[in-house]
């Protein structure tokens, strides 16, 4: 339900003409598949229209009478989760769809779904919010019943609490369709939906906006600072006269004509051109997804999960102490010890990691053990992992955004942290 409801925002807020979705009705028909055709807005390449399935990160923007915004739809399907993290990565406000229909919500979130992974990644890739819409309630087997909705919110409570969401301040919960477009940008007609109106108004679940986009517009976000120095995680970057970067301005103002340091290399580079979605800015202050236009640089100068700095620029190192949690560990290890290897996924960076040294860990009921060999399922664990190559990364009290990370291996995520030290300077 994720393209849909993607889909149907760009919809209604007037970003899609009338033409262009009678043309993927007609094309859904073909396909025997009526209800995707909004999914088709997003969903634009051969094989995710034929097997309706999302591969790649869609991206659109939508603008609103407060906010512009930037959608990234991301795929929720197992495979395709380094995917996810790349979109996860660039957001603020991660908006987890769970379907009220009957067998299907079960199924997402028993111990080999993938709602239970989506939220624990969000929380580690920096999401500030998390808005969870209880999508497919027009659905036969629902039918808008109060019953079913709390059940699903019931459940999801525990859960997200786990993944380290504080509920009363950072969960939202939302009753929706993607499809029909209920409480997306219109409430729900009362006839539908006799309960949802008392709902919001007592601000049940903490929730007190009627529909999607007016609790979208209410949220605030803090912890942006225009005035800091510049940094921007590289996503992405192609060649069009000139190299041309892509990326998500974290902290810090991009201004056409400033010089900044490319790191992990230290090269200093000048910034021809700031655009969003081909439109040209005179400056990106943080939240902003933006093209960059850097000066000199050649296509291997720039690379995924480098960052562009103004000084002092950012760390990069090839060591560091942080603090785990430890979600889950693959079928051939039964503990956590030094020797581990797996992928080190930080911003958009990625690298191969080994864990070499583990200072402490503290089990569930809070026992600390200095001086431990191993730590198992559920322990936070402080310890040293060096990685295959430098990255650019900070520690996490400092620049938040460069201090998290997950470790993945083997299509699993193994364990998400913060950092916590850095090795000293060298000059």
């Amino acid at each position: 339900g994720k393209s849909t409801l993607s889909g149907n925002i760009l919809y209604l807020t007037d970003n899609v003409d009338k033409r262009t979705i009678e043309k993927y009705e007609a094309e859904a028909k073909e396909r025997n598949r009526e209800s995707w055709f909004l999914a088709f807005i997003m969903d634009t390449n051969e094989e995710e229209r034929a097997k309706g399935k999302t591969v790649e990160v869609g991206r659109a923007t939508f603008d609103t009478d407060i906010h512009r915004y930037s959608i990234l739809d991301a795929p929720g399907h197992k495979n395709y989760v380094p995917n996810m993290i790349m979109g996860a990565s660039q957001a603020d406000v991660g908006v987890l769809v769970i379907s009220a229909r009957k067998g299907e919500f079960e199924s997402g979130f028993d111990k080999g779904g993938q709602t239970r992974e989506h939220a624990l990644l969000a929380k580690t890739l920096g999401v500030s919010f998390l808005v969870v819409v209880i999508n497919k309630m027009d659905e036969p087997t629902v039918q808008w019943k109060k019953e079913r909705y709390d059940e699903c919110v019931s459940k999801l409570r525990p859960f997200l609490k786990g993944c380290g969401f504080k509920i009363k301040k950072e969960v939202k919960f939302m009753p929706i369709s993607g499809l029909t477009g209920s409480n997306v940008k219109d409430e729900v007609s009362t006839d539908e939906c006799t309960w949802w109106k008392e709902s919001w108004k007592a601000a049940e679940n903490n929730t007190d906006k009627p529909t999607l986009i007016s609790l979208l517009d209410s949220l605030q976000m803090k912890g942006r600072d225009p005035n800091a120095p510049v940094r921007m995680p590289i996503l992405d970057r192609y060649t069009d006269r000139g190299t041309i970067a892509m990326g998500k301005v974290e902290s810090g103002t991009i201004r056409p004509g400033m010089k900044a340091t490319m790191m992990p290399t230290r090269q200093k580079y000048k910034i021809d051109g700031v655009w969003k979605e081909e439109m040209p800015l005179k400056s990106a202050r943080p939240g902003e997804n933006i093209l960059v236009k850097v000066n000199g640089a050649g296509m291997e100068d720039v690379q995924k999960g480098f960052v562009l700095c103004t000084d002092p620029p950012c760390r990069s190192v090839d060591k560091l102490i942080c603090q785990i949690m430890v979600m889950d560990l693959p079928d051939h290890a039964k503990v956590f010890t030094a020797g581990f290897q797996a992928n080190f996924h930080a911003h958009c960076a990625e690298e191969e990691a080994t864990v070499t040294k583990i200072f402490e860990t503290t089990n569930r009921k809070g026992v600390v053990n200095k001086g431990a060999h191993f730590a198992s399922v559920g322990m936070t664990v402080v310890c040293m992992i060096e990685l295959a190559r430098t990255v650019p990364c900070e520690t996490f009290e400092d620049y938040p955004f460069l201090g998290r990370f997950t470790l993945r291996t083997e299509g699993k995520t193994c364990a998400i942290g913060v950092i916590k030290k850095l090795p000293p300077k060298r000059d």
